[in-house]
């Protein structure tokens, strides 16, 4: 077994086993889901889309990326507080298993997300349409997931303990969320509001699921929104490069 597979199924394992933090992974953002859904039941946004098509994909953006911070964060964080970092460090595997692993990973759990919150969004009572090219959807939400995990690591390289990671995180991903018109248009936003979500990376996720899933724009908008993706993939994993350490002794 080559160091990528067992570091890939010794974290299913763990995620496994750990029912509670699984259970609220889904069930969180599922929860915004069912309330936003029932708040913004029957109205439409501007444009004429229904707020379910606009809903559903802002707050499954939100969760995917939810997920992979405070997934990668905490790992990272709690591997090199128990030193496995430096014993890992000490065998032959390179850190892009490592790495690798928890993309595989976060990648089977935003596959699972987006199922579930599909499925759950189509149900009559809510009325999702897939009005849009839904397949774009899929490089997409690999280009997120990849964009999150680098923002990850860069969480779970400066923080020391659980509660410095959750601190961090939730200081990033709950602003960025109400920014990046997660969970409500942001055409409701002041216009300078706007630009600044432009530098956000869930703003492009978020953009890119809504063209996608609501059908409100088309191959071309979805093309850029998973270049800004790239981008952001890129710069994240540069800082996390320079701030990556094997232990905290170092």
């Amino acid at each position: 077994m080559t160091a990528y597979a067992a570091l890939t199924r010794a974290g299913y394992v763990a995620s496994v086993r750990d029912r509670t933090t699984l259970f609220f992974t889904f069930a969180f953002p599922l929860a915004f889901l069912v309330l936003f859904g029932l708040i913004f039941q029957g109205q439409h946004v501007n444009g004429g889309m229904a707020s379910i098509n606009y809903t559903a994909p802002g707050v499954l953006s939100w969760g995917v990326g939810n997920a992979c911070v405070f997934s990668v964060g905490f790992a990272l964080m709690q591997w090199r507080r128990d030193d496995l970092l430096r014993l890992i460090w000490r065998t032959p595997t390179p850190l892009r298993s490592l790495i690798a692993s928890r993309w595989t990973l976060a990648l089977g759990v935003a596959a699972t997300q987006t199922v579930l919150f599909t499925a759950v969004a189509l149900l009559p009572f809510f009325g999702l349409k897939l009005n849009g090219p839904w397949w774009a959807g899929i490089p997409l939400l690999v280009l997120g997931v990849t964009a999150f995990l680098a923002m990850g690591l860069v969480v779970g390289s400066l923080a020391n303990t659980p509660e410095s990671v959750a601190a961090i995180a939730n200081l990033v991903m709950v602003p960025m969320a109400f920014l990046s018109g997660s969970f409500f248009p942001d055409d409701l936003m002041p216009g300078w509001l706007r630009t600044v979500a432009k530098v956000l990376p869930l703003h492009y996720l978020n953009d890119g699921l809504t063209d996608a899933m609501g059908g409100r724009g088309d191959l071309g908008d979805i093309g850029l929104d998973c270049a800004g993706l790239v981008v952001f993939t890129l710069v994240f994993g540069l800082i996390a490069t320079r701030i990556f350490r094997w232990s905290n002794r170092t």
